[in-house]
């Protein structure tokens, strides 16, 4: 693969694309202004022209020698003194004839003049023509001639060389490159300060480092695990995740406000009040690892004030659901045991070998062999016996690791000999197997701590893609008062912060389609059957 072109960077493409635009717009302004004052500059010769030539036609001395009645070199005199004094190519006098009766060249007095654009003149009519006489292009001028009866007896024609024209007109139109470098000058330093005020908005950050974060905080609120509502100083919502809109939906699916708000909507009071965003934007103080009860429902929730240059514009709030933390946290505690259970045994492995090395070396032969049977015999009897009636590696693991807990507690923990449990591929499963069985034998320890000679039994059944486990101990039972409350959230016999477990189990349980039930007498045992979803590896047989 090629190596991809780095992007543009914002002060190079904001310069480019306004001296692409700056370009055009000069380019049309050159343009008009070039055909402008081309025009304005013509349109000022022609004038003047006229102004002389009016002003001449209406002299007596072209009159009267027009009439008949002047002298003919008074004419010509004057003509040409008229056409030095204003740079002009010639002045011209003609009868109605078109004879002249002066010229720049003496010799053609007295000939026909040149041209039919001065047929309109001797009609009456003042008219102008770009055209070649005698002489060389010139921009030419026409008046009639009248006398004091308002006869017209002739015609005045006056002539501009082309040259001069453009002369004139060049003159006019240095001024169009400074104007159009001025302007592209204050473009290109608008641009800057553009630019570096843009760079200032956008902290710094170029347009494809703005697109690449916005992208990477967009899958990164999809993907969170925690909810996350961000509000304006306004209480409009600005920022919302999809888990943020599945906690509102699952803790309030009966709510006949509003399901949840989109972004640019506002957030209701009692959203901004659970959450603490309320608080938040009048204090400016962050309230972090809070929890609220939402509907019900335990959230750990974290807020924050958001400042820009001192001022707050705004809050974020991240929460999760805690009976998801601490369902993981029992998973990990499960976990825990798996990997307490497997360094027991190995530890104790380890000192059988010791043993039987050393007896070796001592030639203890006799006494060797019967160390090695016994041994065999308590591995058949413990963990012989777990393998057979648990298939799955990981909970033979977790419920060898319970045992050996129990019994440095002084406690039976045992498995019923009519017990199965099949292994699966489903690993969600056997995670939420071991949180339920961690949760309860734990109770149960808890429950009988202090007694003697106490038992506690698990067995399992596995039948039509469902797993039955009962966990019974024969410990001080649960009174008929705590029977009616010991799955609400916060209850426990043991005192505070502890009546959270079985809150959680049953909340998972439902979660997967399971149940947990239970049965109690009071000083004589307790019993809890629990049933959950369970799809057994095929071909998975003892």
């Amino acid at each position: 693969m090629g190596k991809k072109k780095a992007p543009l960077k914002l002060g190079t493409s904001v310069f480019l694309m306004v001296s692409v635009v700056l370009g055009a717009v000069l380019l049309v302004v050159y343009s008009l202004l070039f055909f402008r004052i081309n025009q304005l500059s013509e349109d000022h010769l022609r004038e003047k022209a006229f102004a002389i030539a009016r002003t001449f036609a209406s002299s007596p001395v072209v009159i009267d020698e027009l009439k008949g009645i002047g002298r003919p070199e008074d004419v010509q005199i004057a003509a040409e003194t008229i056409r030095q004094r204003n740079q002009l190519l010639f002045v011209t006098v003609t009868d109605m004839d078109t004879v002249r009766h002066s010229h720049p060249e003496p010799e053609r007095i007295g000939e026909h003049f040149a041209g039919r654009d001065i047929y309109p003149a001797l009609l009456g009519m003042e008219n102008t023509a770009i055209n070649r006489g005698t002489l060389d292009p010139a921009l030419r001028v026409f008046t009639p001639v009248f006398d004091n009866n308002h006869k017209q007896v002739g015609v005045v024609a006056l002539g501009i060389a082309l040259t001069s024209v453009q002369r004139v007109i060049s003159d006019n139109r240095w001024m169009i490159p400074w104007t159009l470098l001025a302007g592209a000058l204050v473009g290109w330093l608008g641009t800057l300060i553009l630019v570096k005020i843009l760079k200032r908005i956008m902290l710094g950050f170029e347009p494809f480092e703005i697109s690449n974060l916005f992208e990477q905080r967009n899958a990164m609120l999809k993907h969170i695990k925690e909810g996350v509502i961000a509000v304006d100083q306004h209480g409009r919502i600005t920022v919302i995740n999809d888990e943020a809109r599945r906690l509102f939906r699952q803790n309030n699916p009966q709510s006949s406000e509003k399901p949840v708000p989109k972004p640019t909507e506002r957030v209701s009071e009692q959203w901004l009040e659970h959450l603490h965003l309320k608080q938040v934007l009048e204090s400016g103080t962050p309230r972090r690892d809070e929890e609220i009860n939402f509907n019900g429902h335990l959230l750990l929730t974290n807020t924050v004030p958001v400042f820009v240059k001192g001022d707050i514009i705004g809050a974020i709030a991240t929460f999760r659901d805690k009976t998801e933390i601490s369902q993981l946290l029992q998973r990990l505690s499960g976990m825990s045991y798996y990997a307490d259970a497997l360094r027991a045994q190995s530890h104790e492995f380890m000192n059988k070998l010791h043993v039987i090395l050393g007896m070796l070396h001592l030639k203890y032969y006799s006494q060797l062999e019967d160390y090695i049977l016994k041994t065999a015999n308590n591995y058949q009897a413990e963990i012989g016996s777990i393998i057979r009636k648990v298939k799955s590696p990981v909970i033979a693991g977790f419920l060898l690791g319970k045992i050996n807990r129990a019994r440095d507690l002084g406690i039976t923990l045992s498995i019923s000999e009519e017990s199965l449990l099949p292994d699966t591929d489903d690993v969600d499963a056997t995670n939420e197997l071991i949180t339920v069985l961690g949760n309860l034998i734990e109770n149960a320890m808890d429950a009988i701590d202090e007694q003697e000679n106490c038992e506690i039994s698990v067995s399992f059944h596995h039948q039509n893609n469902r797993l039955h486990c009962t966990v019974g101990d024969d410990g001080p039972g649960i009174s008929s008062e705590s029977q009616a409350r010991i799955y609400e959230q916060g209850f426990s016999t043991k005192g505070s912060g502890r009546g959270i477990g079985l809150y959680l189990t049953k909340q998972s349980l439902e979660k997967i389609g399971g149940t947990i039930e239970f049965e109690s007498e009071p000083d004589v045992y307790t019993q809890f059957f629990v049933t959950i979803p369970y799809q057994a590896r095929l071909f998975d047989h003892d």
